[in-house]
């Protein structure tokens, strides 16, 4: 017997689909989950600092607002507190099978069913929600020598809170999103901070702030102001595409904010420099932060802007030949996202490997479905990334298309994937774009792959996205019966 529909993954994307699906009709529905808990991304990135670089009313699903957010810009805690209320009042847990890793998912064309499986066993499900996310698989640099060293060593998104970091000898490698985050936090109680940095960032100042109780309780007794407040944010935010889409050369004013933001934290002008970037603003993401230019600027932080050469037993040798040694070596490097070796477990009924779209070897439709991949729909797919705005918004976007899609499939025992032509189509109009805009300015970005082809950005407003996504279009999809023997 096979399930209607799995879904792989309960992080956002995960849990909004299962309220989706129910919402659509869908009873037999599973979560498969990985871990012991739901929560994705914001489940396991537990470092000191860890907070959201969206705002919180318009980081949050649609459907479930709330008003009790203490912060502008939601950290860590309150973000997965949020998801387990998501989870306890859309009564998801029937559903959930916790520590249910899986390692294999593949389509067999006899049955025309998909086969889940992992260390637990198997499950077969008629249509398959690949909900595992972007930010799932930390990366390690590919640097010589880190088996060797003989301290503690570990990822901001493999947290460990048994490390003790007070009074010790600390390297950061890495200037990214997290490592923004976690600098002025471990410098406040390591004896030494090494941080290690291969390409400065773009630094705004950071607007987040404490959200009064009165606000919150008028969010509660009116909640239409609060969706007010989500759709002033949106709007404030979709602003940006202007310039990193459609006309890069407007992103000067924003470049000149960062610089002034630089100059009034960092009177130093050797370190200044160093932390000046070389390219334009967005190419890379951009990030918020009123005290990482601080910490770098105190007198227990160097910031190293040589290349490491190798990791030693004792610390960190750059390629100057100098050694700092170091008693904690901290990855602030980033996911694994064009290369995401989850989505490389999905395999067609050839064995093609869906992380082939990833690379940008294999077309898409929307960023949610492939030919050749029946029944089969990834949320948060290739080219349904943002520089500028909130991915819980594409997800749901996504979420109008895959549940009529799913509801076609499972009232008519059908296949349903994406022709060639229409994959073809949509994908092409992605690579014509992103070269012209400013994720096409040169820099090298984990937005791209090996081959420097974007598989990660969507290159124009969200609201374009949720209005290519807002139904299912048959006339664009290959629409077939099941084997009968299923």
């Amino acid at each position: 017997m096979a399930h209607d529909v799995v879904v792989i993954g309960a992080g956002f994307g995960g849990l909004a689909a299962a309220v989706a699906l129910r919402r659509a009709g869908v009873s037999d529905l599973v979560v498969l989950e990985r871990a012991d808990e739901i929560g994705g991304t914001w489940r396991d990135n537990t470092y000191p600092g860890c907070r959201c670089d969206v705002g919180s009313n318009l980081y949050s699903l649609s459907f479930a607002p709330n008003p009790d957010w203490t912060n502008t810009y939601s950290y860590q805690p309150e973000i997965q507190r949020y998801l387990l209320e998501v989870t306890e009042r859309w009564r998801l847990r029937p559903l959930l099978r916790l520590d249910h890793e899986v390692t294999r998912v593949a389509f067999e064309r006899t049955s025309g069913l998909w086969h889940v499986e992992g260390p637990w066993g198997e499950r077969r499900a008629r249509c398959v929600v690949l909900a595992t996310g972007s930010l799932a698989e930390a990366r390690l640099p590919a640097i010589p020598g880190i088996e060797t060293f003989t301290g503690p060593s570990m990822h901001t998104a493999r947290w460990d809170d048994a490390v003790e970091l007070a009074g010790k000898r600390v390297a950061i490698v890495g200037t990214g999103a997290s490592a923004v985050q976690v600098v002025p936090e471990v410098a406040d109680v390591a004896a030494e901070l090494t941080v290690f940095q291969r390409t400065p960032p773009w630094v705004l100042p950071h607007g987040g702030r404490a959200i009064p109780a009165r606000t919150r309780a008028l969010y509660r007794r009116l909640p239409p102001l609060q969706r007010l407040a989500r759709l002033r944010h949106y709007l404030q935010r979709e602003l940006l595409v202007l310039g990193f889409v459609k006309d890069p050369a407007r992103l000067t004013r924003g470049e000149a904010m960062a610089r002034a933001h630089l100059e009034a934290q960092v009177p130093d002008p050797d370190l200044r420099a160093r932390l000046t970037p070389d390219y334009r603003l967005g190419c890379k993401r951009v990030l918020l932060s009123n005290d990482f230019y601080p910490a770098l600027a105190r007198s227990n932080v160097e910031l190293v802007s040589e290349p490491i050469e190798r990791l030693e037993p004792t610390g960190v040798r750059t390629r100057d030949g100098r050694l700092r040694e170091v008693d904690v070596v901290v990855w602030a490097t980033g996911f694994r996202v064009t290369d995401n070796p989850v989505v490389a477990r999905v395999a067609d009924a050839d064995g093609r490997s869906l992380a082939d779209a990833l690379a940008g070897r294999l077309d898409h439709y929307r960023g949610t479905t492939f030919p050749g991949f029946p029944n089969l729909f990834m949320l948060g797919g290739p080219n349904t990334g943002l520089g500028h705005s909130s991915v819980v918004f594409m997800m749901e976007s996504q979420l109008h298309y895959v549940t009529e899609a799913v509801s076609r499939a499972l009232a008519e025992d059908a296949l349903i994937e994406p022709t060639a032509e229409a994959a073809r189509a949509w994908t092409g109009r992605l690579r014509e774009r992103l070269p012209a805009t400013v994720w096409g300015t040169g820099c090298a970005s984990w937005y791209l792959t090996e081959a420097g082809v974007n598989t990660t950005i969507w290159p124009d407003f969200t609201f374009a996205y949720r209005r290519a996504t807002r139904r299912f279009d048959a006339r664009d999809h290959r629409v077939a019966a099941a084997p009968a023997t299923r």
